[in-house]
């Protein structure tokens, strides 16, 4: 079933300001040096630069919709329904250090519900892409999530918060997973590891530290490609609560949610 088109235009628009937003992130990597003493200085600035690339970018399509993002953006505009949910560098670290797992998410959800989503790796040039109703795509193929049902065969991604400690909950739920699951990473970007369980590359994901702009458009693949999402200890998610759990199966989901629970 083709988009209709203000879904397609929707969609078209996104892509376009998530390439736009990445050319200026590696445009910026280019100024880094290893022994760079600024380099949070000049991170903060990328960021900037790329928020106000992708934002100048759909401003000019839709001139009427508000803007909600991780650089101190949160603009209304009168009557309008519709927001743009970006995150113009998810995975900072990794960026600061030239590890290349980073990327730009934007979502747009309109009258209170997700309806599109990209997310764009510029180092590898993935546009994982979704539209509510029609799957997930990485550039332009249909994906799925793997549909693993089972933790002792499947790939786990575990976030932690930048500053914890040994006895932090989220370590120990890290600790409970490792002993459970085939394999637990720790990758830096929330956005590529929702686009990577919705693609088949992961079976779950979790995390208790989270924006809106981190998941907007990651939580609408996951959805989309077969896979299942909820808060942290089961029960609804929400995109503005900080935490979440994703699987690849309902009955992945309940192995995960029963794991990161178990005291």
């Amino acid at each position: 079933m083709e988009l209709d088109r203000e879904h397609d235009d929707w969609l078209r628009a996104a892509k376009r300001a998530a390439v736009v937003g990445g050319v200026v992130l590696q445009e910026w990597r280019g100024r880094f040096s290893v022994r760079e003493k600024s380099r949070s200085n000049l991170v903060t600035e990328a960021d900037e630069a790329s928020q106000s690339a992708i934002v100048a970018s759909l401003s000019s399509e839709f001139p009427t919709h508000g803007f909600l993002g991780e650089e101190n953006l949160q603009s209304e505009s009168a009557g309008s329904e519709a927001v743009w949910i970006i995150d113009p560098l998810d995975g900072t670290t990794n960026y600061v250090h030239g590890f290349p797992y980073y990327a730009v998410s934007i979502a747009l959800q309109v009258r209170g519900q997700l309806e599109v989503g990209v997310i764009y790796d510029p180092t590898r040039e993935e546009m994982f892409s979704v539209c509510r109703g029609h799957g997930v795509e990485l550039n332009g193929e249909r994906v799925y999530a793997s549909g693993e049902t089972r933790a002792g065969s499947a790939f786990g991604v575990g976030s932690l918060p930048v500053v914890t400690g040994a006895g932090d909950a989220a370590v120990e739920r890290f600790l409970r997973a490792l002993r459970e699951f085939q394999t637990v990473q720790r990758t830096g970007s929330a956005a590529l590891n929702l686009a990577y369980l919705a693609s088949g590359r992961i079976d779950a994901f979790w995390s208790s530290s989270l924006k809106v702009w981190d998941v907007a458009a990651g939580a609408l693949m996951v959805m989309e490609s077969g896979g299942v999402i909820s808060g942290l200890e089961g029960g609804k998610f929400d995109i503005f609560v900080s935490s979440l759990a994703a699987a690849s199966s309902a009955e992945l989901l309940g192995e995960l949610v029963r794991v990161l629970g178990d005291r």
